[in-house]
């Protein structure tokens, strides 16, 4: 009898495409960026005010920074750069220091808005955040540390460890810094430290007094600010 055929093999399943990417979706960073700005908007009433509700701001191939003057219920300085779309924030009270031995202060607080970096004006008093901001210092900043690959992973990496170094190429401030996580207070906001490192722009036994008084943008002082316009509401109470 002749032999019987052997049975064709069962056909392969095709192999799955990857699914497309379906256009205008967000990226990681842009998402990271547009949750963490929920407690910007729960602080403010924006039919009342004409701040920023973020994520406009254009797309920028360098991060960017700003440090503005906030002559609030205290004086202090605002710290922000530039990571996944929003502008992570800290209140300086004494404002940065040039001197390596010098260690300031500076307490975590709401992620900002990247429109929130050309703000200066007088927000009134009563207000959130009630008093006169003046543009201290602008400009862009770099990984500064020594993790190899990608240097916004490595950023990533070093705020969540606490120990976030970083180099300023701004108009007033340049070099290298780090922020220091030490502690959270009760209401379980971070507390860190600024200190500047040993390099060519550092200056040791600077002083505070020395440094410049007038506006980056418009070369205004503080006074002059205040007597100016530039208006912002807000419907909470006011905050140093």
């Amino acid at each position: 009898m002749p032999a019987k055929k052997s049975a064709k093999p069962a056909p392969k399943s095709a192999a799955k495409k990857p699914a497309a990417r379906k256009s205008g979706a967000q990226r990681p960073s842009a998402r990271r960026g547009a949750k963490t700005l929920a407690e910007y908007a729960a602080k403010r009433d924006f039919t009342r005010t004409p701040e920023p509700r973020g994520g406009r701001a254009p797309a920028s191939k360098k991060l960017r920074f700003v440090i503005q003057k906030h002559d609030a219920s205290r004086l202090h300085y605002d710290l922000r750069l530039e990571l996944d779309g929003v502008m992570k924030s800290w209140a300086v009270p004494k404002g940065p220091s040039l001197d390596p031995a010098v260690k300031r202060l500076a307490m975590e607080v709401e992620d900002h808005p990247i429109e929130y970096n050309t703000f200066e004006g007088t927000i009134p008093e009563g207000e959130y955040g009630g008093g006169t901001v003046m543009l201290w210092d602008r400009g862009t900043y770099e990984y500064g540390g020594t993790m190899p690959g990608d240097p916004l992973a490595a950023l990533r990496a070093a705020y969540a460890k606490g120990d976030f170094k970083f180099i300023l190429h701004g108009e007033r401030l340049k070099g290298s810094w780090v922020l220091v996580r030490t502690r959270r207070d009760d209401r379980g906001k971070a507390q860190w430290l600024l200190i500047k490192h040993r390099d060519a722009f550092a200056e040791e036994g600077a002083e505070d007094d020395a440094r410049a008084t007038t506006s980056v943008t418009t070369g205004r002082s503080m006074e002059e600010i205040a007597a100016g316009g530039d208006v912002w509401q807000s419907n909470r109470s006011k905050r140093g």
